[in-house]
């Protein structure tokens, strides 16, 4: 009976779920792949990346180590909002974008300044994407109204209208500035 279940949960389940997964949701089953023109992947749909040149928008920090958006290590920090190490590295973390858009006075989005739960958000919020438009738009010497066109081309609804908030996926954005994506 060992062999038996053995070979029924440890090969047969795994193969058939993996094949079904594969027919019924390919793209899914395949990591979510973000594809450039020519095919070659640029990234996951599922996973932020980490982006800290001006010319690019910047995705929520991660928590993830030894690297950011390690999706080994998926994990949020586990600090609470009283703990002095939070407190730090949220004042840092507001010190770095005031340094890199000085000029802006808008009040910064929560989601530039703290983690997700799992460290890996590809997503921010329509106001932090709307926040970094000003020092984009500098480095890339673009006017503000192509970037707010392009974020609005790049937004992602509520999930089935109803759940979240509308959001933008940071990969595909900064793809689509630089016109890799299909």
């Amino acid at each position: 009976m060992l062999m038996v279940w053995t070979v029924i949960t440890g090969v047969a389940y795994p193969l058939a779920v993996t094949g079904l997964a594969k027919l019924l949701f390919p793209v899914q089953a395949n990591g979510s792949l973000i594809t450039g023109n020519h095919g070659e992947p640029l990234g996951s749909a599922l996973i932020g990346q980490a982006f800290s040149d001006p010319k690019y928008f910047w995705g929520r920090p991660s928590a993830t180590s030894p690297y950011p958006y390690n999706a080994g290590a998926s994990s949020g920090s586990n600090l609470g909002p009283t703990n002095p190490a939070l407190v730090e590295s949220v004042k840092a973390r507001i010190e770095a974008l005031q340094m890199a858009d000085p000029d802006n006075r808008l009040p910064i989005p929560v989601d530039l300044i703290t983690s997700s739960a799992s460290g890996l958000d590809p997503h921010i919020s329509l106001a932090a994407a709307f926040y970094q438009t000003n020092r984009v738009a500098k480095a890339r010497k673009m006017p503000i109204h192509t970037l707010h066109a392009l974020i609005n081309a790049n937004t992602e609804p509520r999930q089935w209208f109803i759940l979240g908030e509308p959001r933008v996926n940071v990969l595909r954005l900064n793809m689509a500035m630089d016109g890799k994506t299909r």
